[in-house]
């Protein structure tokens, strides 16, 4: 009877350790972007080099609607990571200009800005050599209300322009890369880190040019907005690209809500921040990824897991109180 109990004992321990081992994974949806852009390429790979090496944790990346639309999955808690523009996390924080109407979303936290996201300002029409030839043109300028739309206004107002003074429409990446193939557009605004894929599929089969914002535009627009900074698009980026094109980028940033928990979050950083050089051959932004970046954003704090680590790395953020 002994014999039987303790069988018995130890069969339940056994059960119970399995579900506790069961529990200990975290499964983690990551909403990312549209598939012509670079937030759903590389977040899918960082979803599943996580999911793969990351102890406790699962994470399946989502294509997504952009930073606003990502910003509000976690908000719903359809999802639990989301990539995010640095420009419009401030706002959503701080429940400014796309969030002024709904109010401010302070659900989330940072887990790290991981690489610039350019304004690439494309076109194939070769008498657009600035922002100012814009002017009478028929110009994408992102979905209504995304984060692309308020790039593009802030852009075309450092030249003095404004919506009313181009012919708009409102498309994301791959419809404006479509549009201009067709001769529908004569410009887009795309904001993501370059090479973006719907510009790099539109280059080998138009001659695409991008427009550089001149220096002093530059200054001017940092002056107003200090969340953008000045950026270099390297000469052979694209086909057909035969010199370094000068723009304004703003970060990219991975968020999770804030009721995950600590460990897994701590997981997820080191997993991308650990030794993201040795990954650059399962996706090219990897090669951007470092601490000192990652560690660098001050208008939303970070997640107490997020700041555990880079705590440990020598980097002090600032954080949500556990």
């Amino acid at each position: 009877m002994k014999k039987f109990f303790a069988m018995m004992l130890a069969l339940v321990m056994v059960l119970c350790l399995a579900a506790c081992g069961k529990d200990e994974v975290v499964k983690m949806r990551f909403v990312t972007g549209g598939e012509s852009g670079t937030y759903f390429a590389f977040g899918g790979t960082i979803a599943q080099h996580a999911t793969n090496n990351a102890k406790g944790i699962e994470v399946v990346g989502l294509s997504g609607n952009g930073s606003q639309a990502n910003i509000q999955e976690l908000q719903k808690k359809t999802a639990e990571l989301a990539f995010c523009q640095s420009d419009v996390m401030a706002y959503a924080y701080a429940g400014t200009n796309l969030f002024a109407k709904d109010g401010k979303v302070d659900c989330f936290s940072t887990v790290g800005a991981l690489y610039m996201e350019q304004v690439q300002i494309v076109t194939c029409d070769p008498s657009i050599k600035t922002v100012a030839d814009l002017k009478g043109k028929r110009v994408s300028i992102g979905a209504a209300g995304s984060g692309v739309y308020f790039n593009a206004i802030d852009v075309l107002g450092c030249y003095g322009l404004t919506e009313a003074d181009i012919i708009p429409t409102y498309q994301g990446f791959g419809d404006s890369a479509n549009a201009l193939k067709d001769n529908q557009i004569d410009a887009a605004f795309v904001v993501s880190g370059a090479p973006t894929t719907a510009i790099v599929e539109l280059a080998t089969t138009k001659t695409a040019y991008l427009v550089s914002i001149e220096d002093a535009n530059v200054d001017k627009l940092l002056q107003s907005s200090p969340y953008y900074a000045k950026s270099i698009i390297k000469a052979g980026t694209y086909n057909g690209q035969t010199s370094d094109v000068t723009t304004v980028a703003v970060g990219a940033v991975v968020l999770a809500r804030n009721d995950i928990p600590e460990d897994a979050i701590y997981a997820l950083t080191a997993d991308i921040f650990d030794d993201p050089a040795s990954l650059v051959s399962s996706h090219a932004k990897y090669g951007e990824v470092n601490l000192e970046f990652g560690a660098s954003i001050t208008s939303v704090p970070y997640h107490p897991g997020a700041a555990k680590y880079f705590a440990e790395k020598g980097y002090t953020v600032p954080t949500l109180s556990k």
